[in-house]
């Protein structure tokens, strides 16, 4: 790489999908000066947890859960959000052709090195499965070379086997050091972890909850190039 600053862009669907599934990784790129930003199509406003005891309701979740996604950004270093104002759980029937235009003209804006967005299958959400899908498409129409990732959800591609890859196809990030970072992102999304009783543990007993490491897949060529313990 040459000494620019490098470059990450992170496209997701909800306020919380950055701390909960990739947070590790994303303050420890933060913490080595890569300049991050993180797209939420949504508010997360149908989200089911409403706080604990309940204190959030269908028109105030939405502005909630943006000041917890604030929080959360600054706690892992993303240094730039930008919401696209979907509503939430109808990010799949958004116009695609519009969506994908519009990922598009943020990664040429953004310029990253290095892209995460979710997998159009394994997403585990039809608003994840629909972003990743507009994402890959923005990416293709840019004609960039860009090393594009999809994130995975806890250890599942410690074993990619069983979804149809290998460990080649596979990035393994050590995240050991960002746990207390991660924990505190976890603890910024106040209304949808106050229920998970762990969470507010001392740090010490929660960041046991928290594994070593966070997995990728290479999601193009550009990335099958990158080492198997760095997405740069």
């Amino acid at each position: 790489m040459s000494s620019e600053t490098r470059k990450l862009l992170a496209v997701f669907a909800h306020p919380d999908d950055e701390s909960f599934i990739c947070g590790g990784t994303l303050a420890k790129y933060a913490s080595a000066g890569v300049e991050i930003t993180l797209v939420s199509a949504t508010r997360g406003e149908m989200g089911r947890r409403m706080g604990n005891p309940p204190y959030l309701n269908r028109e105030t979740m939405a502005a909630a859960r943006e000041l917890e996604l604030r929080e959360a950004c600054e706690r892992l270093g993303i240094q730039h959000l930008h919401f696209f104002n979907i509503r939430d759980k109808t990010v799949e029937f958004a116009d695609p052709d519009q969506l994908a235009d519009r990922i598009a003209g943020l990664i040429r804006e953004v310029d990253p090195d290095v892209i995460l967005t979710f997998h159009e299958q394994w997403g585990g959400h039809p608003d994840h499965c629909a972003i990743g899908k507009a994402t890959i498409e923005a990416l293709d129409r840019t004609e960039l070379e860009k090393a594009l990732y999809f994130i995975s959800f806890g250890d599942a591609m410690e074993y990619p086997e069983v979804y149809g890859y290998f460990k080649k196809d596979i990035a393994k990030i050590n995240v050991s050091g960002q746990k207390k970072a991660k924990l505190a992102a976890f603890r910024a999304h106040r209304c949808q972890t106050e229920i998970d009783e762990w969470v507010w543990l001392s740090d010490q007993q929660a960041m046991r909850r928290l594994g070593n490491y966070e997995y990728f897949i290479k999601g193009n060529e550009e990335a099958l190039k990158r080492d198997h313990d760095d997405l740069f």
